[in-house]
């Protein structure tokens, strides 16, 4: 068997383990209150990851380019509570903006 397939058989097996790993847990270990917190968390921060990621990498560097003050014009208007479509619009704008103009 080529070194490929056992990685694959390897990584499937071990995709099957934890997934039925995940459902062994005890009800009581789901319901306790700081499992709850870290559950309502981690897609949070899976989120703010990506974010950061897409807006200050550039390969395998950092950059600080019209993508970082598009993000910060959608956190003011997120603070601002305005709707979702138009801060999306409004922080697109403003990065195509800086763009066309540098």
């Amino acid at each position: 068997m080529s070194p490929l397939w056992v990685g694959i058989v390897l990584t499937c097996t071990g995709c099957y383990a934890l997934k039925l790993a995940g459902l062994s847990v005890p009800d009581s270990v789901l319901e306790h209150a700081t499992t709850q917190r870290a559950v309502a968390l981690i897609p949070v921060a899976l989120l703010g990851a990506l974010v950061a990621v897409q807006v200050l990498a550039d390969g395998q560097r950092l950059t600080v380019d019209a993508r970082l003050a598009g993000l910060g014009v959608a956190a003011v208007l997120l603070a601002l509570r305005v709707p979702f479509l138009p801060m999306v619009v409004a922080a697109a704008l403003t990065a195509a903006l800086l763009r066309a103009a540098g």
